[in-house]
């Protein structure tokens, strides 16, 4: 077998030394060889023993082109000794021995033959994307490692092999020199204008001044068919043959994207990210990137991975801007700033750490795996969506409550769909409309093949509709203006699920799509609140709301398939109606029945039911008759905490019972005085218990005695102590008994007419003579006239000057000039002689 002398063939020994001995990493930059030379030259080695080399890709594309040049290169017809596995196509044989699969094919293949006895290579090319799918069939191989002798190869051009090296078990890591030329890179600066604008104009320039085939890097598709569109009015196509590269393409024509023209045109190749790398195109001497791309990213609105357009990595970049170096001295224009490439982030992140990990984790359920730390991984996955993954999955009937996987879980596990879906399709293949299923599963998956708008309705079956008067016309309806493009996509992957549940298409009662939705979205089955219209809540717990002039806003239930945009009640704009009846006949398991007694917010009483539920949702409610006192009585707590301790019927004598209390907590910290402060009565409130019977609302606590209460609390000898320490009342040299008035902070106050003083020398004192208080001596209408807690030096110093004003302002009272030798007055207009 005579092989291309590609730089990677120059670390060949080193690289059969590494792999005869266990697992390698490659650190082979673009142009190298790596995809196409790697496989071949291992192909022979005495390890391999005859056994099959698997090498993973994370793009079709790349795939089935890797598997055609490999071939090429033997002389053969893909099928033969290598073949390849994409998505819903394969071409194998018996002799195959090289296989190029995609990263899903790959996760199936292990599934189906846990140990592939007949594999002893995978290789993970341009591993340095990091899919979710890539992460978890590398963990999956380690896992099959510990049983047996399988080698691993990881290979990419900007990876640290380090990291990789050291998950490998210390690996070797081999560095290939690439086969690139010098490129020149120009930065055009930004744009304000339509990425597609933008891009046609740079593409008018380059071809004007540059020569040879020019590949320009957009985000998508849509972005594709406008440049192109645009460059046919700049450019004749006699001149430039200008030709779309994206994974949505048929095979014909992607092919005819990576010829060279028959007729000896320049080409334009208008390409998404799937030419960054593996893909070696005959032509390319200049690149200009957009500096976007598309990137799977978790859609919460749909509960599936879409597309999300983000600004590229540096390293993309670099990518990129190899793909016009290598067969020559290229040039790449980059559509941003010199200043602004600085801030691109230097990789993008993996997957696994922002990704849906509901795949994820039923995937491990099926390899027997409950818990992901029991996996190795380059970046763990993070818990909590490991978490709320599972949660799905139980509620799909996927996952039984201990993790393990279910016999439904098995036949979801089997569709390469996200498990959402896959479950719609094999409960709707249960009940004999699989063809709907299918439908619907492509509805969802794909883009709107609606044209978006303010005022189109959400509800599911005009697409539906849309798609059958395709069908049937070859043409979308006038009145829904259907993409064709988009229905063609919906009709081809629709057949291609039918295919896979071994059914064939029969004809749809659209009137089940929301019965069958309710399948794939359970946590999504949303009922209207209420009386207010569009607006509606989800059972996972959250509001949603329609577009306000939505005629699907008629409906009480509906399932809701797709919801975004910010705020606390996103929007809805994919949905259709249930009814009540539907979910009772076939999604039964979804209603809980439960007794619970409550305390309710609104009308602040504690409420008794059996209550019917879809989640968050409530179906009925009932009220219970004779509920158990305990529960009643938990729930009255309940409230009372959320009320807060001002809701209860607090009188002056409580309130100064509590201060009482507190003060001699501050004085005397070793004696166990209780806090009877808010937080801590609302901390335990079982000294309430006992005085709570029969009560039910906030209205019912109007009748608690608190005084009764906190007595009860404190006990008969810590009364009796306070009573003594800290009393009600005092009694002052009039014989009258006078309230004493306790604070948060700070000594009692005892508030007393300066007459009733009279003979009294020093300020009294409580809690064992440590705390005076502090006197308000008041004139003989009760206003106060001095605040001290100095009574001697008051008599001493101040009294002269009060007793002048006093005398005047109340002549007929007794004011003595001695008032310690005084006869102390009781009363407001008792005469007294000198």
């Amino acid at each position: 077998m005579q092989l291309p002398p590609l730089p990677v063939s120059q670390c060949s020994g080193q690289l059969k030394e590494a792999l005869a001995q266990g697992s390698a990493v490659l650190a082979a930059p673009p142009g190298s060889g790596k995809t196409t030379i790697v496989p071949l030259l291992l192909l022979e080695e005495k390890w391999l023993a005859g056994r099959k080399i698997l090498m993973l890709e994370p793009r079709r594309l790349a795939a089935r082109h890797a598997a055609m040049r490999m071939a090429s290169l033997l002389g053969e017809k893909v099928g033969q000794t290598v073949g390849y596995r994409i998505r819903f196509e394969k071409k194998v044989s018996p002799r195959t021995r090289i296989e190029v699969v995609t990263e899903g094919i790959l996760t199936r293949r292990m599934q189906s033959d846990p140990a592939l006895d007949d594999v002893g290579l995978v290789i993970f090319d341009e591993f340095h994307e990091r899919s979710l799918h890539a992460d978890l069939a590398l963990a999956l191989c380690l896992d099959i490692r510990q049983l047996r002798d399988l080698r691993l190869l990881v290979m990419s051009a900007t990876l640290d092999a380090v990291s990789v090296a050291g998950l490998l078990g210390d690996a070797p890591v081999i560095t290939a020199e690439g086969r690139s030329y010098g490129v020149e890179i120009d930065y055009a600066g930004s744009f304000s204008e339509h990425i597609s604008q933008a891009m046609a104009a740079a593409l008018g320039r380059v071809a004007a001044g540059r020569s040879g085939d020019i590949l320009a890097f957009l985000p998508g598709k849509a972005e594709i068919v406008d440049t192109q569109r645009r460059l046919a009015a700049l450019i004749p196509e006699e001149n430039l043959l200008v030709l779309p590269l994206h994974g949505a393409l048929r095979q014909q024509e992607q092919d005819r994207a990576l010829q060279p023209d028959h007729r000896g045109r320049r080409r334009v190749l208008l390409a998404t990210s799937i030419a960054e790398t593996s893909l070696t195109i005959e032509g390319i001497a200049c690149v200009v990137d957009s500096g976007w791309s598309r990137r799977p990213m978790f859609h919460p609105g749909s509960g599936l991975t879409r597309l999300r357009t983000v600004r590229v990595s540096k390293a993309a970049a670099e990518q990129r801007a190899g793909r016009a170096g290598r067969l020559g001295p290229g040039h790449c224009l980059r559509l941003w700033r010199r200043e602004e490439h600085h801030s691109l982030l230097d990789h993008h992140p993996p997957e696994i750490i922002s990704a849906d990990l509901a795949p994820l984790v039923l995937e491990l359920a099926l390899w027997g795996v409950a818990d992901t730390a029991e996996m190795r991984w380059l970046d763990p996955p993070p818990e909590g969506a490991c978490r709320q993954a599972a949660k799905l999955l139980r509620y799909l009937g996927a996952l039984d409550e201990d993790g393990l996987i279910t016999g439904r879980g098995k036949e979801i596990a089997a569709l390469p769909a996200h498990p959402r879906l896959a479950h719609m399709l094999v409960a709707a293949r249960a009940r004999g409309c699989a063809g709907l299923a299918a439908d619907l599963a492509a509805v969802v998956e794909e883009r709107d093949i609606l044209p978006r708008a303010d005022d189109l309705s959400a509800e599911v079956r005009l697409r539906l509709e849309a798609l059958e008067n395709w069908r049937r016309l070859g043409k979308g309806a006038d009145r829904t203006q259907a993409d064709a493009g988009g229905c063609r996509r919906v009709d081809r992957v629709s057949r291609r699920w039918l295919q896979l549940l071994g059914v064939q298409k029969e004809a749809s009662d659209l009137e089940r799509a929301g019965d069958l939705l309710a399948h794939a979205y359970p946590d999504r089955i949303a009922r209207r609140r209420g009386a207010q219209p569009h607006r509606y809540l989800l059972a996972m717990g959250r509001g949603a709301r329609l577009a306000p002039a939505d005629p699907l806003a008629a409906s009480e239930f509906l399932v809701a398939a797709e919801i975004g945009g910010g705020g606390t009640e996103p929007r809805i704009f994919l949905a259709d109606p249930v009814s009540l009846e539907e979910l009772k006949a076939h999604h039964r398991h979804l209603f809980k029945q439960q007794k619970e007694i409550f305390w309710h917010e609104g009308e602040c009483r504690v409420k008794a039911v059996e209550r019917t539920s879809i989640g968050a949702i409530t179906i009925e409610e009932i009220n219970l008759e004779n509920p158990p006192s305990e529960e009643i009585l938990q729930a009255m707590f309940t409230g009372l905490r959320r009320l807060g301790m001002g809701a209860l019927p607090w009188c002056k004598t409580s309130r100064q019972l509590r201060a009482r209390v507190a003060l001699l907590r501050r004085e005397q910290p070793q004696q166990g005085w209780p806090r009877l402060d808010d937080d801590q009565l609302a901390a335990d409130l079982g000294w309430l218990g006992p005085y709570l019977a029969g009560m039910r609302s906030r209205e019912d606590l109007q009748q608690l005695d608190m005084l009764t209460a906190l007595k009860g609390l404190l006990g008969f000898k810590k009364l009796q102590k306070l009573e003594h320490l800290a009393p009600a009342v005092l009694l002052v040299a009039s014989g009258s008994r006078i309230r004493l008035e306790y604070q948060d902070q700070g000594a009692p106050v005892l508030a007393v007419r300066l007459q009733e003083m009279y003979g009294t020398a020093e300020t009294p004192r409580i809690c064992g003579g440590r705390v005076k208080v502090l006197l308000h001596l008041l004139s003989p209408a009760m206003r106060p006239v001095q605040v001290t807690d100095d009574l001697e030096g008051f008599w001493r110093r101040s009294y002269k000057e009060v007793k002048k004003e006093l005398q005047g302002r109340y002549p007929r009272h007794f004011w003595p000039d001695d008032p310690l030798r005084a006869e102390v007055v009781r009363g407001v207009r008792k005469k007294h002689r000198r």
